[in-house]
């Protein structure tokens, strides 16, 4: 038997383990000094007066624009340097077609659904998965999909249907699941799959196909690349945007330093006439990404021709699907003659197709804070805690 780990004289678990937190706590305090963010506002204000027209910046993610908004980052920038929010949280691109699929799964005799918990609240045409819940639906959220495993061997007898969403980042971890589902033998487990990609959202924003989206008079000048997205999929996925598009591409970390690094980073290639891929976030993103995770992905997963997104419409190749191969596993189907395929509109009042476009900022909407807040979410962007309206609704006070 291994010897318990002997500590130095005096110190207890317990201060050791306080001992960790504090030096996280410094760590993350460091990305969060007030006197670095100045610093950052002073550079940047410095710079932008050199540029010879104003710079529209969209963050891609909706973890920037809660570090945007919690933090009052406008405030800080000069008149000439605006903030776009974009499409960035998976949950509020989520179509009401799909959200229906999940709350009809959910309703069948002898099936548990299991997702991710920002699901629980979004509206369908029928209700939430809370409101089916409400009803007697078996419906378990959890934060890691592995935990379907355990789900699964406790109630043999019940079909486990994984409602997978989410951005490059979450698909590995669906992809693992599978994995393990395969190798352990393990029959009761299905996966209906709603994984989207984020580089094909980009390039229709700027460069749509779809005669219904109006990408040509975009504001779009420059992206902050998302952080966790880029460290499973690498930089080189927005290569063709500096490129191809003439907008530069500055991945950025969540932290407020981060966010002021990168836009000052964003400022800098303006005035010095570049235009080109940049990684703030150097700590963990790498060129390549993880390829373990991209090799996993790529084992079960392809592309889908067309994805619905909510606010967006269609966008060719930006979703996945699992590989035919595997078509016993795959939830839509098995259960096809139950789901539902006609198309749904959204709200007429909602705004949100225009701010996940960065057509339009969630004040500018008329059921904003009104009809339409947290607690009785209407349009998608309220809905998600990553919503570019939860964010306003949550800190607009400070902008």
């Amino acid at each position: 038997m291994a010897k318990p780990e002997r500590l130095p004289w005096g110190m207890s678990v317990q201060t050791k383990e306080t001992k960790m937190e504090l030096e996280l706590k410094n760590l993350y305090d460091d990305f969060r000094d007030a006197d670095t963010i100045k610093a950052y506002a002073k550079i940047i204000k410095k710079d932008a007066k050199k540029l010879e027209n104003p710079i529209n910046i969209m963050e891609v993610c909706g973890g920037h624009t809660h570090t945007i908004m919690k933090y009052g980052l406008p405030q800080l920038l000069p008149s000439n340097i605006k903030f776009i929010h974009g499409p960035g949280c998976p949950v509020c691109i989520m179509p009401k077609e799909r959200i229906d699929h999940a709350y009809v799964l959910s309703m069948l005799q002898d099936v548990i659904l299991v997702t991710l918990g920002d699901m629980i609240k979004v509206p369908g045409s029928n209700g939430s998965l809370q409101d089916a819940r409400s009803k007697g639906a078996d419906v378990r959220f959890v934060y890691s999909p592995l935990e379907c495993l355990k789900i699964a061997k406790e109630n043999p007898t019940k079909k486990i249907i994984f409602f997978a969403i989410g951005f490059e980042t979450t698909t590995p971890m669906t992809a693992a699941l599978l994995d393990a589902v395969i190798k352990q033998n393990i029959k009761n487990i299905f996966f209906h799959i709603n994984h989207v990609t984020v580089p094909e959202v980009m390039r229709e924003l700027i460069d749509s196909r779809d005669i219904h989206v109006d990408s040509y008079n975009n504001k779009i000048d420059a992206f902050l690349g998302p952080s966790h997205v880029s460290v499973i999929s690498g930089s080189k996925i927005y290569e063709e945007f500096p490129r191809d598009y003439k907008r530069p591409v500055v991945v950025s970390g969540f932290e407020p330093v981060d966010v002021m690094q990168a836009i000052s980073m964003i400022v800098k290639q303006f005035i010095e006439g570049r235009c080109s891929l940049e990684v703030e976030y150097k700590r963990l993103v790498t060129y390549d990404g993880n390829v373990k995770a991209q090799e996993l992905v790529n084992k079960y997963f392809e592309k889908t021709d067309l994805f619905k997104w909510r606010g967006l419409g269609n966008i060719p190749k930006s979703g996945l699907k699992l590989k035919p191969e595997f078509k016993e596993y795959d939830a839509e189907i098995i259960y096809k003659d139950v789901l539902p395929l006609g198309e749904i509109e959204d709200h007429k009042l909602c705004i949100c197709g225009d701010i996940l476009r960065g057509m339009a900022s969630p004040p500018e909407c008329t059921i904003f804070g009104t009809a339409c807040k947290p607690t009785s979410p209407i349009g998608s962007c309220m809905v998600s805690s990553e919503g570019a309206c939860a964010a306003y609704y949550k800190y607009g006070n400070l902008v």
